[in-house]
């Protein structure tokens, strides 16, 4: 198979790292990965199989993976820049229109650059997206009380989610109250883990602090979703409790299909890779 690894400049002094795969007259798809920060390894890792015949590029977007370190700036780190890199990334590679596969926060920046450029986006295919950070904050101080043995916890959510989160933290590790939205099984967690480790080069954590100096959790992308007005296919794993329901409002307001897979979590392809491999193969050859 056709692969060309590469480092893309896309602003003055920014470079990212891209794997462009398969067939390079075939239909292009863009994978965003999550985090804020992370790598495109797992995604790859865990995709690359569902989709064979298209050509695939995946990104490290900028500060993370295996793309070059940045200051701790945050002015470097934001929805603006991010999304921006993409613009230049379109451009450099010469495609009039491209398909945007965005996973967990990956889903934000793929709905953010179709809202701005719709006759550059053919479709929107969103896994587990992230979009209400006030909301996923509430989900997670939930996760921790749980984790400390209080059922039924009741919690409103804020406008604001960083001060639930730092009581959150105080009482536990942030990672356990992740994986307890993330994974519905210890089997779940492991795989992911285990195929993670593949990635030897992970990089800092500077774009996940930057975005939280910008202030990650009062963003509710919630308004800006009646704006979106590419086909959009969203797929949730009906155990992620990071994205599921609140999903299901980004389904409505950009008026895409929701697909609902049971006994899955954030990673769908893991613990349930028959009924996503339908899912996604509907996204992708079926019009919302």
């Amino acid at each position: 198979m056709r692969e060309e690894i590469d480092l893309i400049a896309v602003d003055d002094g920014v470079e990212v790292y891209l794997e462009d795969t398969g067939p390079p007259q075939a239909p292009a798809i863009l994978v965003l990965h999550g985090g804020p920060g992370g790598s495109s390894y797992a995604l790859r890792e865990g995709l690359e199989e569902y989709l064979e015949g298209f050509r695939v590029l995946y990104l490290d977007q900028r500060g993370g993976g295996r793309s070059p370190a940045l200051p701790e700036e945050p002015g470097l780190f934001t929805l603006d820049a991010l999304v921006g890199d993409l613009f230049h990334l379109r451009d450099h590679l010469g495609l009039d229109t491209w398909t945007l596969l965005g996973h967990g926060f990956g889903g934000l920046l793929a709905l953010e650059y179709a809202r701005r450029s719709p006759e550059t986006t053919q479709g929107l295919v969103l896994i587990n997206p992230w979009t209400n950070f006030p909301w996923l904050a509430a989900q997670l101080y939930r996760a921790s009380q749980e984790l400390l043995g209080f059922s039924d916890v009741q919690v409103e959510e804020p406008q604001d989610g960083t001060r639930l989160l730092q009581e959150a933290f105080a009482q536990v590790e942030p990672k356990a109250a992740f994986d307890k939205l993330l994974f519905p099984s210890l089997h779940s967690r492991m795989e992911y883990e285990w195929m993670a480790e593949g990635a030897t080069v992970v990089g800092a954590d500077t774009p996940g602090r930057m975005f939280v100096l910008n202030g990650l959790w009062r963003l509710d992308y919630t308004p800006f979703l009646l704006e979106v007005h590419t086909p959009t296919a969203v797929l949730v794993g009906a155990l992620d409790a990071s994205s599921y329901p609140e999903a299901q409002t980004v389904a409505d307001l950009v008026g895409g299909r929701l697909e609902v897979i049971e006994g899955a979590g954030h990673y769908p392809w893991i613990d349930q890779p028959y009924a996503f491999a339908e899912a996604l193969q509907n996204a992708l050859y079926n019009a919302p």
